[in-house]
């Protein structure tokens, strides 16, 4: 009675105490900033607490970015050396760089404070100005690996000193449409038909993939100590030009799954809900049109055991299909759509979603819009109601502003486990009674509730899974210690699997593949000062598009998802009720939906627990017009081919042309797919492959200064219409320019035509090209000195030589357009710089040195083995992807293949299932309040059938409080890929030689920390936890790997396509570049082996990369991932040689043997199994190479045996010595 008393008093006063904040205020829309004015981000008042600001209240918390009218997206460059000032200086013509103004100017410029390695500190804030005539390059993964303190650029304030502190990620829209903020509007769910559920069979395939471009999420990660170090540069992100002020910006509906009411106003500053603490992401902008309402539920599902099934091909998933596998994961990614118009695609703005597939309201016209971005503020409504319509457009009112104490996470103690039930049917409480106490104005309040059981013998997830302390229980193996100089032979003998992470039954079996998602530690470190003190890299490692033989494919009318961060239901929500769910991510607790209540599997109704998205880690949704832009446009491919006489000569032609007949008919796509050819050398050539014609038309355009489309309506033409055309002219390709004499190649000019071709649709472009670009725009030089390689560690040219390439692939990349680049040379080509055009356009890279059709048969060969996969794979056009996280955890710095929307938001012009992508996570505020921590990636992308498609993995992990925890959870090979990924930035930012100090500094730092806080040894030894026993040896091999060694042995190109593959391989792939697998293949046998489709493949065991482990005797093969050595000792048993490669004796085995013959014995069969089943597994096929013992070819093969001396540097026995001496000082 007081309390209304008091609220009925102070609301005539015109004040509403805290607790009864109201979240009938209306929405304020602004548009984007005229051009002419600065655009400057500001700290805008006192801090709020997220918890009880609704959703479309117009205030930002202190510490939080405001929206910029012009908010410039960077493909990751940072203006912290005067490379990247000359490679992003052309943005400074285009775009209105925003200043970000995080903290008031008195603390603006104060020195940077102790920061921590892999730059995971506190939050920092960061100042920086739009200067005329150069771009504030946006953050780029190099980031936080800069080491010079007395660099000129403003640094991270590291001044955050309480946890109630905010960091300074944005939800900044993406691309100039003005967004606006608005309130869910809830109305009754309408009866929709049941959903279907089927899982298709896939073909099962090399998963893994190549993409290479690390980018930055506006983050502000302070970085420290001596490895991946130094201050932090302001960032802001380039854009694509603004549209015009005065446009009137059309409804935006949200592809979350739920109709949302937004609106938009012209002439209105833009303002967006802060976002929380911990979490990036974009507001998404809802449409005002109370006409079109619909559900907003978005129910998230508890931990249920998943039905088993046999691994056989596709299960219905019906009352009959009683038992069901999860499929293997792959990680979901935002969705990002088509683009509604070429002139409107640089402009993309950030939008908020709510839910549901099945509606009528107007399509979003941005790409945020399409999946919703993250973590906007919480809504202030009760947890459970329906949030009240938008205020009218004519009533801003301003948001509440409850007092900072609010915005902490409860205190109350809670089971370990909290709000992850255990048991079937999974329901945690039942309907709170009428005095259950529930914080007012907080639905994501996260405390736990007691509610009485509503099944008898339905525990708390505490005692089924009796805590995570490794301290109270027998030490286990992964911290067993290790005297790294004493016990030398640590390689295990089988291969070295992801550490499965220390949850109950149930969660295991219901947690994302590693193959598809893994995280550099499985214990979460509880603080982020708890992290800095491990001097452990946390990151994750994403394979979201792998090719997966089994996955739950969902058909439904309402996709569920969190009202608050738009998180996908998955196995690791709770439900408090059959009604209501909270979310894993953010706490919030959302009504269910009720057409959820249908279970598919049992055909029966209420059991929302048991439905295959919450039985499933990985699952895919099909979408429905919301979530798309435009209506899926056909599969598009465009083949640009360089025809010079260097071309011509190599004789990739007819390879290429051979290859396209014989796969024309497995292309990707409908019966709408379209194909096009162009031409180059001197002049660019199209063909008219138009239907009717007798023979196609070829078509000159000579002009190369002002490139223009001689016919645009033929150029592209329909597959299966024009198909005997297309027949003909790849029948007549290779010879028609045999005699050319053109040396000139005229590659920029080229892609501008196929830019102009391909823009009203997008699709993908295949260019061929075989030596430095010589005429037209974007010309090089060649750069390397063959005499100054790397005699020293300074290696120069590893960034690109100019901005036209990059330039074009951010506009492809607008144009839902990416650019797949096969670089055939003999010669220096520049790699650095032609590598942008597939970096920042989402596409790939495929390099064959010294490729020659008959001088180099092993690579033409190769050539022909990788275009039959790269034609066939599967692709997924118009793809964005988004990457979610509990709230107290950020990401910072993205690497791979893609351009960067907003904060976390990728855009992908194509998905390939053989791209991989690596993220940096930083732990914002205290997890305390949690014992499990989840990460949920979500793929948007259009099938080459038409469809769109949501692919979403979810991956759920403990929280630990102890380092010994910390250390006893680490994935040492997901660190180690991370640390590359890093390592390459820090290359192309810095230097070669910080690099590599930042990578011993990593070793050292971490075995330094290990020593003195959690290992009892003496201090004099070189001890490791069991699960880092591995991470020297795997940096010595990356030190040694072709991207960072030094010598002159290295060629530039062949350098840079190094790093390339470091930043776009799946860690799978990866691993086998850094560390090779030897294997001793004379002795095979039938023990152990394993049984594939009907085949006996051997299962030799692992040797260490040393010669002490080669023997004359013998014949070893050493897996390198692209390539395969098999080294022939000189006193090999003939019978062996015989047997398997087919010649009487060793002397007769000629010096370039590249094939194993098909031999009816019995070690040729075990031989060439055991090879078949490694060629297999991976995308593009490795060269074989058969290498005799004192051949001039061993060189090469001797070079991967890392724990011996090479080429100036360290044995792995001298290496630990120069560890444990960095350790001592």
């Amino acid at each position: 009675v007081e309390m209304v008393l008091l609220y009925v008093v102070t609301a005539k006063k015109g004040k509403l105490p805290d607790d009864f904040s109201s979240d009938a205020h209306s929405i304020h829309a602004k548009p984007l900033y005229p051009a002419s004015l600065p655009c400057q981000f500001v700290s805008n008042g006192p801090a709020q607490n997220p918890m009880q600001v609704p959703s479309g209240y117009g205030l930002h918390h202190q510490n939080y970015i405001a929206p910029s009218g012009h908010y410039s997206q960077g493909p990751g460059k940072m203006t912290s050396l005067p490379l990247d000032a000359q490679r992003d200086d052309y943005y400074s013509g285009l775009y209105t760089v925003p200043t970000q103004n995080v903290v008031p100017p008195s603390t603006a410029h104060q020195q940077p404070g102790a920061q921590q390695l892999y730059g995971r500190g506190p939050p920092a804030p960061h100042v920086g100005g739009s200067t005329p005539g150069s771009f504030q390059g946006a953050a780029s993964s190099a980031s936080h690996l800069h080491t010079s303190a007395s660099q000129p650029h403003s640094s991270f304030v590291n001044h955050y000193n309480s946890p109630a502190m905010y960091s300074a990620n944005s939800s900044v829209a993406s691309q100039g449409f003005p967004s606006t903020c608005g309130h869910y509007a809830m109305s009754t769910v309408s009866n929709a038909a049941y959903p279907s559920v089927s899982y298709p069979s896939l073909p099962a395939g090399d998963p893994y993939g190549q993409v290479f471009t690390s980018q930055n999420a506006p983050a502000v990660r302070p970085v420290t100590d001596r490895s991946f170090s130094g201050p932090n540069t302001a960032i802001s992100h380039p854009s694509p030009l603004p549209p015009p002020p005065s446009q009137q910006q059309h409804q935006q509906q949200s592809l979350s799954g739920y109709n949302t009411l937004s609106w938009s106003a012209v002439g209105l500053p833009s303002t967006q809900d802060s976002l929380l603490r911990n979490h990036t992401g974009s507001l998404a902008t809802a449409n005002n049109n109370p006409a079109n309402t619909d559900s907003l539920s978005c129910p998230v599902i508890q931990n249920v055991l998943p039905l088993k099934s046999s691994p056989v091909a596709p299960t219905v998933l019906s009352a009959a299909s009683s038992a069901r596998m999860p499929p293997p994961a792959s990680h979901p990614v935002e969705p990002v759509a088509s683009v509604t118009q070429p002139s409107e695609l640089p402009q993309q703005k950030g939008v908020d979603s709510s839910s549901t597939t099945s509606s009528a309201s107007p399509m979003p016209n941005s790409y945020d819009a399409l999946e919703g971005g993250s973590y906007p503020d919480m809504l202030s409504s009760s947890a459970s109601s329906p949030a009240p319509d938008p205020a009218p457009e004519s009533d801003p009112a301003p948001a509440p502003t409850p007092a900072s104490t609010a915005a902490q996470p409860s205190k109350l103690p809670k089971p370990f486990g909290y709000g992850y039930p255990t048991l079937q049917p999974g329901y945690q409480n039942a309907a709170a009674p009428l005095g259950a106490s529930v914080q007012p104005g907080s639905p994501a309040y996260s405390g736990f509730q007691q509610y009485p059981q509503q099944y008898p013998g339905m525990s708390q997830l505490s005692s089924s899974l009796g805590g995570l302390s490794l301290q109270s229980a027998p030490q286990p193996e992964s911290l067993r210690p290790v005297n790294l100089t004493q016990e030398r032979n640590i390689l295990p003998g089988t291969p070295v699997w992801a550490p499965v992470p220390n949850l109950n039954l149930e969660l295991k079996k219901l947690n994302c593949s590693p193959d598809s998602f893994r995280c550099t530690l499985t214990n979460i470190p509880q603080t982020q000062a708890l992290l800095n003190k491990a001097k452990l890299p946390l990151g994750l490692l994403l394979h979201p598009f792998r090719d997966l033989t089994q996955l739950p494919v969902i058909t439904s009318n309402t996709i569920v998802r969190c009202r608050s961060c738009r998180t996908y239901i998955n196995p690791f929500v709770s439900f408090i009720d059959q009604r209501r769910w909270k979310c894993n991510l953010c706490y919030r607790v959302n009504d269910v939906p009720e057409e959820f209540m249908y279970n598919p599997l049992t055909r029966s109704y209420g059991e929302p627990h048991k439905r295959p998205e919450v039985q499933n880690s990985t699952v895919e949704f099909i979408a429905s017009s919301d979530y798309m832009l435009r209506p899926p446009q056909p599969a598009v491919y465009l083949f640009v081919l360089d025809v010079s006489h260097n071309a011509v000569e190599a004789g990739y032609l007819t390879i290429l042309c051979q290859s396209l007949l014989e796969n024309l008919d497995k292309l990707p796509g409908d019966s709408r797919t379209r194909i096009g050819f162009m031409t180059f050398d001197s002049t660019i050539h199209f063909y008219n492959l138009q239907e009717g014609l007798s023979q196609p038309q070829m078509l000159i355009v000579s002009d190369i200064d002002d490139v223009f489309l001689p016919t645009p309506d033929s150029l592209l033409v329909n597959l299966y219409e024009s198909k005997e055309l297309i027949k003909d002219l790849l029948s007549a390709l290779p010879h028609m320019f045999t005699n050319t004499r053109e040396t000139h190649s005229a590659l920029g000019p080229a892609l501008q035509a196929a830019f102009k071709l391909m823009s009203p649709t997008g699709g993908r472009v295949s260019v061929f090209q075989t030596q430095l670009p010589s005429l037209g725009a974007g010309l090089l030089q060649s750069r390397e000195d063959p005499n100054q390689r790397s005699s020293t560690k300074v290696v120069q040219h590893l960034g690109p030589a100019t901005d036209f390439y990059k330039k074009l692939a951010l506009d492809c990349s607008g144009q839902q357009t990416a650019v797949d680049l096969f670089l055939l040379s003999s010669q220096y080509s520049d790699l650095a710089s032609l590598a942008c055009m597939s970096k920042y356009s989402a596409g790939c890279i495929y390099y064959y040195p010294s490729f020659h059709y008959t001088h180099n048969p092993s690579q033409a060969e190769k050539l022909q083995k990788d275009l039959k996969r790269y034609l066939t794979r599967k692709i997924g056009f118009e793809a964005v992807m988004r990457i979610r996280c509990t709230k107290g955890l950020s990401m910072h710095t993205f690497h791979g293949n893609f351009f960067v929307r907003s904060t976390d938001l990728l855009s992908l012009a194509n998905i390939n299932p053989d791209a991989g992508f690596a993220v940096q996570l930083s732990i914002e505020e205290s997890l305390t309040d949690t014992s499990l921590v989840c990460f949920q990636t979500a793929l948007l992308y259009t099938s080459s059938k038409g469809e769109r498609r949501i692919r979403v993995h979810t991956l759920c992990l403990p929280v630990v409080s102890s380092l010994a925890d910390v250390y006893a959870g680490v994935d040492v090979q997901a660190a180690i890929c991370l640390l590359a990924n890093m390592a390459v930035d820090r290359s192309v930012s810095s230097s070669l030689s910080d690099a590599r100090d930042a990578l011993v500094n990593a070793v050292v730092d971490s075995l330094s920390a290990y020593g003195s806080t959690v290992s009892s040894l003496q201090h004099s030894a070189l001890v490791a936890p069991s699960s880092l026993k591995l991470f020297p040896l795997y940096v010595l091999a990356l030190l040694k790997q072709k991207a960072f060694r030094t010598g002159t042995s290295t060629r530039l190109d062949d350098r840079v396509y190094a790093m390339c593959q470091i930043k776009s391989q799946p860690l799978v792939h990866l691993m086998k570049m850094i560390h090779p697998n030897l294997y001793r293949i004379d002795r095979l046998t039938d023990e152990g082996a394993v049984h594939v489709n009907d085949r006996v493949v051997p299962q030799p065991p692992l040797q260490k990369l040393s010669a002490e482990k080669l023997t004359r005797e013998g014949a070893f093969l050493m897996d390198c991932g692209s390539v395969f050595y098999i080294w022939i000792g000189k006193g090999c048993d003939n019978n062996f040689i015989e047997d398997v490669l087919g010649y009487p004796n060793f002397a007769s085995i000629p010096q370039k043997m590249t094939h194993l013959p098909e031999l009816d014995t019995l070690s040729s069969e075990r031989a060439r199994s055991f090879i078949t089943w490694l060629r297999d597994s991976r995308p593009l096929s490795p060269v074989l190479h058969v290498v005799k013992d004192e051949s001039p070819a061993k060189t090469e093969f001797f070079q991967h045996l890392i724990e011996d001396r090479t080429e100036a540097a360290f044995s792995y026995y001298e290496f630990l010595l120069h560890v444990q001496q960095q350790i001592c000082k």
